[in-house]
């Protein structure tokens, strides 16, 4: 039995290693949440086995917890470059597959076509508005921006000249003769249960039946969050802590490797008591 009891200590210590690893690598991922393993121990007994002398088994991974607080925010100066003060999330749609997703990286362009995305082309959903900026639909919508603004009095068009974004999430574009159009409102998300959300890459999350469905608002609303144009949410990830936390599962590798090493000394030393 202490074979089968190492060796599971031996792979739920590779099990925090790879978490451990994988939360290192993204020390500089912008929006990246680092995560951390959980075990539990593993007794066997039954209803006639005498409390005294059950004996345990080992442990093993009870999950792989996501830990969303707050990561150190960075002053990049870009009007696109957005940070929550928060608990919410920036919601964005695949073009492909239509897919929903969510994240805390606020880093976004605007591409050719106008439409405001992120490094992956997925694009940044905001609430339509009015020309003053009241909502007029809660259902969130692609944010494009448009080429021109009208025509002045010769009739060229007027082109666009840049972009800003409000603390309460308001995306105005400004156009060259000093116009300016609010095309929308930020959209962002928040989850009764954030820890269940599932990890797609690039700093994307998408929902599940454990985080349950979003609920949409818009910034400086409720738990949602303000609005910092101009920054970026860094990783939350402590290099500090992730090397201690390294050390010791190195240590607890080691330990296992050494008792399925003395087990096999000790099952070594019956074979030749009994020939």
């Amino acid at each position: 039995m202490s074979f089968y009891t190492s060796l599971n200590g031996l792979k739920n210590a590779q099990t925090d290693l790879g978490v451990i690893s994988h939360n290192i690598a993204n020390a500089e991922t912008t929006g990246f949440k680092k995560s951390r393993t959980e075990f539990a121990d593993i007794v066997v007994g039954s209803a006639f086995t005498n409390p005294k002398l059950v004996v345990g088994i080992g442990a093993a991974v009870e999950s792989i917890n996501q830990n969303f607080a707050l990561g150190p925010v960075e002053q990049t100066g870009s009007a696109l470059d957005l940070a929550i003060n928060g608990d919410g999330f920036f919601t964005t749609k695949n073009v492909v597959t239509g897919q929903t997703l969510f994240t805390r990286n606020g880093s976004l362009t605007v591409d050719g076509a106008g439409y405001i995305s992120d490094g992956s082309g997925n694009r940044l959903q905001v609430f339509p508005t009015d020309a003053v900026g009241t909502i007029t639909s809660t259902t969130p919508a692609d944010a494009l921006i448009p080429a021109t603004n009208g025509t002045d009095a010769n009739g060229n068009p007027i082109e666009f000249a840049g972009i800003t974004v409000g603390d309460d999430g308001a995306v105005t574009a400004s156009y060259a003769d000093g116009s300016n159009v609010i095309i929308g409102k930020v959209a962002l998300a928040s989850f009764i249960a954030p820890q269940g959300l599932k990890q797609v890459g690039s700093s994307n999350w998408v929902t599940t039946g454990i985080s349950g469905a979003p609920t949409f608002g818009q910034p400086s609303t409720g738990q949602y969050g303000s609005l910092l144009s101009g920054a970026l949410e860094r990783s939350n990830v402590d290099i500090a802590e992730e090397l201690v936390s390294l050390i010791t599962a190195q240590r607890n590798f080691q330990a296992n490797a050494k008792a399925i090493d003395t087990a096999t000394q000790i099952s070594q030393t019956v074979i030749q008591l009994q020939s």
